[in-house]
């Protein structure tokens, strides 16, 4: 580790915390439908949309119809991905001229995208066209997203709002999240990266004459599309999914190092500013200061912890004599999978942050880690993603935590568990329960049928404990709809496109309808005045028992896979 290192992963996290306020300000004004600065332009727009697609903005849903509108939505976009894969080869804007994707990985992709997840089974740039990088997964980042903020904002209702079944207009909160949080955004950053170098072309691929041809090569066939409106939107959105298959390690997907900075800055913005958001729509912005700094606490954890890791380098390499320290001239460590312009501490850096979030995009290669270094991604993820986690969905996640923390609290301490006024009891925890417990089955069940059958094991280019850690990480990642992969895996045969699906749509819809009926269930309720024996969810106390909570949650339930994989992997290592 380094002087410099820790500088830039400082930097990083105070211009993110710098922006909280004002963005989530921003975004509380928009979802309690106040006039903002872009209102003249994009009002109209929102107006337009209502009257087109015959969506009464006044009418309210309750968590059911809510329910529906979700999964409804979902399911037409999810049969037009499909569609669009299939039939891409008889498409314009296909320049390369790439055929119809197989009908299992074109299943996976679909369900890939609409649960904000992202996973790829294929690369980019050698699988689909133009028009489906553009119409058919660009649109998804936009809606999937949007979906999830909408989810949010109808659970925060259900805290603000008493004795009421109403939780908002899905149709309303999804238009509005698109058209003045998500488009607007995406706009700057895909300009800003445009500059930096990232592709935005309709072109084919470009062949060029190589500097140093050899007898049986002289060019080289490098693929550019339209990216960077794809990388922002992926960014943004917690997506992750990348145009190119090296994801954003691929310098024409994130070319500079001021790009990487914007890139993983952005991964993080939306998800840490509705932190703030949720605070000024519950009429207490300490509430939604203390979730952040919870998050911050265990993100700034993991991240040194990543960073040492990944400085430390290899034991192996240290006994043959090989020079692994940082200098003037090389950047120490473990570089294998690294790229050298961004160095350990960029690496390490995004390593944590997009496990943290749901994201998933990638500048170096999680499987070429050291084992605690992808240790580190993989506990971030079995956190069940809500240190940040996915715009909307990482919050309403950590709510949930908090919901748990009150009631175990209260208990302890002989009060009424209650949580912004309103009672948590038997229903509340019921499905406070079932959204905690639902991930882990899905992770290690998969993972369980997996390593025990033929079709899982086939594709394990590492037997032993890393092979274990790389299908582990595959259910863990689409099971917490992140994306990111430990790449030894051959994740695309029908045995792992078909059951990447079923735990992507779990991990997103299992947990998204009853969250919504928990919503339902608050927003029934009346509301409670706050008296001398309520506990307070905004000290520094409170902030070490939900971090607690969620720490001892995650451990009982992953410990013992983690033991079989990078623990054994790390033991091994050092062992000799």
């Amino acid at each position: 580790m380094t002087l410099s290192g820790w500088i830039q992963i400082i930097v990083y996290l105070a211009v993110l915390v710098l922006l909280v306020k004002p963005l989530g300000l921003y975004m509380a004004r928009v979802y309690q439908g106040e006039r903002t600065f872009l209102a003249p332009v994009i009002a109209p727009m929102e107006r337009l949309t209502y009257r087109l697609t015959g969506i009464h903005p006044d009418d309210e849903m309750d968590w059911k119809t809510y329910s529906v509108a979700v999964l409804l939505f979902s399911v037409i976009g999810f049969i037009f991905l499909y569609l669009l894969q299939r039939i891409q080869g008889t498409l314009p804007l296909n320049p390369m001229g790439m055929g119809a994707v197989a009908p299992d990985l074109a299943l996976n992709t679909a369900v890939s995208f609409v649960t904000n997840t992202n996973w790829q089974n294929y690369g980019g740039e050698s699988t689909l066209s133009y028009l489906t990088q553009m119409l058919g997964l660009t649109v998804q980042n936009f809606v999937s997203a949007a979906a999830g903020m909408a989810i949010l904002v109808a659970f925060i209702r259900g805290f603000t709002r008493h004795n009421t079944r109403g939780l908002g207009n899905f149709w309303v909160d999804l238009t509005r999240s698109i058209l003045y949080i998500l488009l607007p955004l995406s706009i700057v950053l895909g300009l800003a990266l445009v500059s930096q170098g990232v592709v935005q072309t309709l072109s084919p691929s470009v062949t060029a004459n190589l500097l140093q041809p050899s007898a049986t090569q002289t060019t080289q066939t490098i693929a550019v599309g339209p990216a960077a409106s794809q990388i922002a939107i992926k960014m943004l959105g917690t997506n992750g999914g990348g145009f190119f298959n090296a994801n954003s390690a691929h310098p024409l997907e994130n070319p500079t190092p001021f790009s990487d900075f914007l890139e993983m800055l952005s991964i993080l913005l939306i998800p840490a500013a509705l932190c703030y958001t949720f605070g000024k729509l519950v009429g207490d912005t300490r509430q939604g200061w203390a979730v952040l700094i919870a998050m911050l606490i265990l993100l700034t954890i993991f991240i040194g912890a990543a960073y040492a890791a990944e400085s430390a380098g290899n034991p192996r390499l240290a006994v043959l004599g090989v020079d692994q320290t940082s200098s003037s001239v090389q950047p120490g460590g473990n570089m294998e999978g690294k790229e050298v312009r961004f160095g350990q501490a960029n690496s390490a850096l995004w390593a944590t942050v997009t496990t943290a979030a749901s994201n998933g995009s990638v500048n170096s290669m999680h499987d070429s880690y050291t084992p605690l270094g992808g240790l580190v991604a993989l506990v971030m993820m079995m956190f069940g993603e809500v240190v940040f986690g996915g715009v909307g969905s990482g919050l309403y996640g950590m709510l949930v935590f908090v919901i748990v923390a009150v009631f175990v609290a209260g208990l302890m301490v002989g009060r009424t568990p209650e949580y912004l006024g309103k009672k948590i009891e038997a229903y509340e925890m019921k499905m406070a329960s079932l959204l905690i417990l639902i991930m882990p089955l899905t992770v290690l069940g998969l993972t369980a049928v997996a390593v025990s059958i033929g079709a899982g094991q086939s594709q394990v280019s590492n037997p032993g404990p890393h092979g274990f850690s790389e299908i582990l990480y595959a259910f863990t990642s689409q099971g917490n709809n992140n994306g990111s992969a430990f790449a030894g895996l051959g994740g695309n045969s029908v045995f792992y496109n078909l059951t990447g699906a079923l735990a992507m749509l779990i991990g997103r819809f299992w947990l998204a309808v009853p969250t919504l009926a928990l919503a339902g269930s608050l927003a029934a309720k009346k509301k409670v005045p706050a008296g001398a024996g309520t506990l307070s969810t905004t000290s520094g106390l409170f902030i070490a028992w939900l971090i607690g909570v969620v720490v001892l949650v995650g451990a009982l339930n992953f410990v013992p896979a983690l033991a079989l994989g990078p623990i054994i992997e790390h033991l091994m290592l050092i062992g000799g």
